[in-house]
């Protein structure tokens, strides 16, 4: 709101000065909402990522995501229910569906650290049956702590 000042003869002046203290009050109230709201929006099956190098490649495309879990469980991130677990036919299928109708797709395989090789395996084998050209590898980023020469059984 504009004021006027007294500049001592009598004259007024206008004084043109914006409150900003509302402003910063929301701010600081929508800060605060995103801040307790961001973890929230994470959302699917927990996995522990096994850690790589490399960093992610762009895709043009939304891919599918396949998410193993940790006793070795099939998800997909395709339509609605993405926290039932399917079985191997019901995988194939709603793969083959996705690939028939945008044959490029890619599907991107997410498997917890602790899953067994096997599992990750017929997974991708369930995935190339449904008809998948492109299969990537979901990944946390490594640390440059963390960067460390791999440890190799002995033996």
């Amino acid at each position: 709101m504009a004021g006027t000042i007294n500049t001592g003869r009598g004259k007024r002046r206008l004084n043109a000065e914006i409150n900003v203290v509302p402003y910063i009050d929301v701010m600081l109230v929508l800060l605060v909402i995103f801040m307790v709201t961001a973890p929230l929006l994470t959302q699917g099956i927990d996995v522990q990522l096994p850690e790589a190098a490399n960093a992610p490649l762009p895709t043009e495309d939304q891919p599918i995501t396949m998410t193993i879990d940790k006793s070795g469980r099939y998800y997909l991130d395709v339509g609605a229910g993405n926290d039932k677990a399917l079985s191997d036919d019901d995988l194939t299928d709603t793969i083959a569906k996705v690939i028939r109708q945008k044959p490029d797709t890619l599907v991107l395989v997410r498997a917890d650290n602790g899953v067994p090789y096997g599992d990750v395996v017929r997974g991708m084998t369930l995935v190339q049956a449904a008809g998948a050209n492109k299969i990537g590898f979901v990944t946390d980023p490594k640390s440059i702590a963390k960067s460390a020469s791999p440890k190799r059984p002995r033996g």
